[in-house]
């Protein structure tokens, strides 16, 4: 493989500029950072790896002499993606990509090394590298509980990392939106760091309604520049323009630069463009962000898009039976482009694109690095997406999310009950704080409800994607599926 894409990079970038970029993932004075250099032929890449990265001299000052670094070679090529490959090299701390300048597959610091190679390095360093968002939760006791939260794409997770807080007291600071490094602590604790430095977000959706606390990072100046990626252009302002914004502007050009026509039924922006921004715009930015050692953690939480099933929320027994739950999550499709809508597609942890190695070795890791936590996080699973006979949403969702975030740290506190049942905790209506919320206690109980039929057919999905893992799939985790089984 690697001998076939030499071929192709010989010659590539001849008569193009060449940019060495050198780079470090996490703060420079963290121990959990890791040194990067990336070549490309891209000016875009190397803007964007400026802002979704610590780069600069400081990088190469830390290799020194050594070869212990990760190394990213990418160029544009011809963009025949016939010819595209982006392909990873685990053992050697490789990534080759040519063919495309999409950021995940041209900016190689975001998930072709922050995940796909640095699963793999924590495997064999003993640390995790997840797909979560990092948030800081202060309630009205000025106590400050860090959250990790993993949640497959269309689920919410970056409206949740800046989340406005709608209960009186509240208040969350954002440390990341995608990716957290998570190391044992010297106390026994879990530790995340967010190893970028910048938000590299799909811009269609985003507005004031959806994610107050975006739309400010992007408006704020105290950090140049902020990058729209095949967006459309408010022509008669000359700023960015998407879809869920707010009112079309009178004169738009399209993402592909052509005179918009709305009568064209083809959306201006590109359903995938991008804006990417510094995260020391962001309002909500922790004060803990440049913390080398990263915050301690105290919950971490799965999500995914289910229409059924799946409750409001739930808390795990123990941290086996949390990483079983998040080994079987699943999450609809949103996108014909990667099959049928609305099909539940099995993605444990939110990891499934990202995982450097076999998954039922993620799994066993995931219990190993379980082992040695003298205090581990409690473990949630939610759901924000269940819907009624009609098809419409039952839980609002956005900022009244903040009721399920209060439920989950009152757990950890002491201060909230819950029902048991085979599935986990789950909290009784009255067990959630509802001041000033207009829901049905009807409705309210059907989404904490855990349904007999439901399980039922969730456990023989669960049990067929296990399958293919065979002997290889730890028994612990085949032990709480045969528990399910029975209760079901």
């Amino acid at each position: 493989a690697k001998r076939m894409l030499s071929g192709r990079f010989e010659g590539c970038m001849r008569g193009r500029t060449l940019y060495v970029i050198p780079y470090m993932m996490g703060h420079p004075d963290s121990p959990y950072a890791k040194p990067c250099i990336q070549i490309t032929d891209s000016i875009y890449v190397v803007v964007s790896m400026c802002i979704m990265t610590r780069a600069g001299e400081r990088t190469l000052k830390r290799i020194g002499d050594s070869e212990d670094f990760v190394k990213g070679l990418h160029s544009i090529g011809d963009l025949d993606p016939q010819r595209r490959f982006i392909m990873h090299f685990p053992q050697e701390n490789l990534v080759m990509s040519i063919g495309s300048g999409y950021g995940g597959n041209a900016l190689l610091g975001k998930k072709c090394f922050s995940l796909r190679i640095a699963s793999h390095q924590g495997y064999r360093e003993g640390w995790l590298a997840e797909h979560m968002i990092i948030m800081g939760v202060e309630d009205p006791e000025g106590d400050v509980t860090y959250i990790l939260g993993a949640f497959p794409s269309a689920c919410g997770k970056t409206n949740l990392a800046m989340l406005d807080p709608i209960l009186e007291g509240y208040k969350v600071t954002t440390l990341g939106d995608d990716i957290a490094w998570i190391n044992v602590g010297p106390d026994g604790r879990l530790y995340a760091i967010n190893p970028e430095s910048g938000f590299f977000g799909v811009a269609p959706g985003t507005s004031y309604k959806t994610n107050p606390n975006m739309m400010r990072t992007l408006e704020n100046d105290k950090w140049y520049p902020t990058l729209f990626t095949n967006t459309a252009l408010d022509v008669q302002t000359n700023s960015p323009w998407w879809e869920g914004l707010g009112e079309m502007p009178a004169k738009l050009e399209d993402w592909q630069g052509n005179p918009y026509d709305p009568a064209s039924g083809k959306p201006a922006a590109h359903p995938n463009s991008r804006f990417t921004v510094s995260l020391y715009n962001c309002p909500t930015l922790s004060p803990e962000f440049d913390n080398p050692s990263g915050v301690p953690v105290s919950a971490i939480i799965f999500g995914g898009r289910r229409s059924d099933t799946i409750p409001l929320v739930s808390e795990s027994f123990d941290w086996t039976h949390g990483v079983f739950r998040a080994s079987i999550n699943g999450s609809e499709t949103t996108t014909a482009a990667i099959g049928k809508v609305g099909v539940v597609r099995r993605d444990p942890m939110a990891m499934l694109p990202f995982t450097g190695y076999n998954m039922a070795d993620y799994f066993r890791h995931w219990l190993e690095v379980g082992k040695r936590l003298t205090k581990p996080p409690r473990i949630y699973s939610v759901n924000w997406f269940q819907k009624d006979e009609a098809g419409q949403f039952m839980w609002p969702g956005f900022r009244e999310n903040t009721r399920v975030i209060k439920w989950t740290i009152d757990r950890i506190k002491g201060k909230a009950g819950a029902a048991e049942t085979p599935i986990g905790l789950v909290p009784r209506p009255g067990d959630l704080c509802l001041d000033g919320l207009d829901i049905d206690l009807k409705v309210l109980g059907r989404l904490l409800e855990v349904r007999a039929h439901e399980w039922s057919k969730e456990v023989s999905e669960a049990e067929a994607f296990y399958a293919q893992f065979g002997e290889r799939l730890p028994q612990e985790l085949r032990h709480h599926l045969e528990r399910l089984k029975k209760a079901f």
